[in-house]
């Protein structure tokens, strides 16, 4: 019995290795890959696919990638696509996008497609775009015209891509914001605001004659204004705020005059304090003198007090002259 034993514990082990084995060599040499591109006519030699595995392709991408681009009509290097792999781009889409340009008879080499893939566009976003033109709406652009008065327009604009200069070419927002640019200015050159409104195709027409894409990646087939919309009166409104600064600018200057004046009023009044403050003093050195006697003294101030007394009457409204009577 341990010999029994003994037998059948080699012969399972002896198996599990074989199995191993096979699995191990299937996995370097896949045959049914190699099959299917023989019969596909894509023929992959077996050293080339062992080639892959020992590189860390995956022999089944790229492979499988070339037998799509074969039955397309495309000759493709097997090179060119490990390449591509190793270098990081997406096998499968770039054969994918040449495929449904050939299809659509647009010119688009791989390696052009390759560069648009790697550069991190999506290459059959692209070719699509190419055959169904995409249609951008811009937000709403706010411009005056001559006459003061706002408006607000929104266009939409249909591009397609062009491959020629995918790589290397502005994107959707410089699209937009060039679009914008020529609205302002062609609102804005108006003469009147109800001039726009009358032919609003007068700016698709001046936008189209400045060649806005180029250096995009787009070509732009059309720009149609979809919607002006009249905003506020922005010059009146420039010129009521210019008259309220205005406005402000007089009455500081105004200010600035009263406060000087009043200085100078008080100036004056500090003058008269002090030189009434020198009267006495002038009238003492008189009498010192003699120039200045008791009875002019006493008439000066019967005279000071004859003025005081009218103008307090004069504070009152009393008749004078009655109120001398009294």
């Amino acid at each position: 019995m341990t010999g029994i034993e003994t037998g059948l514990t080699g012969g399972l082990a002896l198996l599990i290795l074989i199995v191993v084995g096979l699995a191990f060599i299937l996995y370097f040499v896949p045959l049914p890959l190699w099959i299917a591109a023989w019969a596909s006519g894509a023929y992959v030699g077996l050293f080339t696919l062992i080639g892959m595995r020992l590189r860390r392709v995956p022999p089944s991408t790229v492979v499988t990638a070339r037998i799509s681009a074969v039955k397309a009509g495309l000759d493709i290097p097997l090179n060119d696509l490990e390449a591509h792999y190793l270098a990081g781009g997406n096998v499968v889409r770039v054969v994918n996008a040449m495929i449904s340009a050939d299809k659509a008879n647009i010119a688009l080499p791989f390696k052009r497609a390759a560069a648009i893939d790697l550069a991190g566009r999506d290459i059959v976003e692209a070719v699509k775009m190419s055959v169904i033109p995409k249609v951008i709406e811009t937000p709403k652009i706010a411009a005056v015209a001559k006459d003061g008065i706002q408006l607000m327009a929104v266009s939409r604009v249909t591009v397609r891509t062009n491959i020629d200069r995918l790589v290397g070419g502005a994107g959707e927002e410089t699209v937009i914001a060039r679009v914008g640019e020529g609205m302002v200015s062609t609102i804005g050159s108006a003469a009147t605001h109800k001039a726009v409104l009358e032919n609003p195709d007068h700016i698709s027409k001046n936008i189209l004659s400045k060649g806005l894409d180029a250096g995009t990646a787009y070509e732009i087939l059309s720009i149609d204004i979809a919607d002006v919309d009249v905003g506020q009166n922005i010059g009146a409104k420039l010129q009521i705020d210019q008259a309220d600064a205005d406005k402000q600018i007089a009455q500081a200057k105004a200010e600035e005059r009263r406060a000087m004046a009043v200085a100078l009023e008080q100036e004056m009044r500090a003058r008269v304090v002090e030189a009434e403050a020198e009267v006495p003093r002038a009238m003492a050195e008189a009498f010192r003198n003699g120039n200045l006697g008791i009875m002019d003294y006493y008439r000066m101030k019967n005279v000071q007090a004859d003025t005081a007394m009218r103008d307090s009457i004069a504070e009152t409204g009393e008749d004078p002259t009655t109120t001398q009577k009294r």
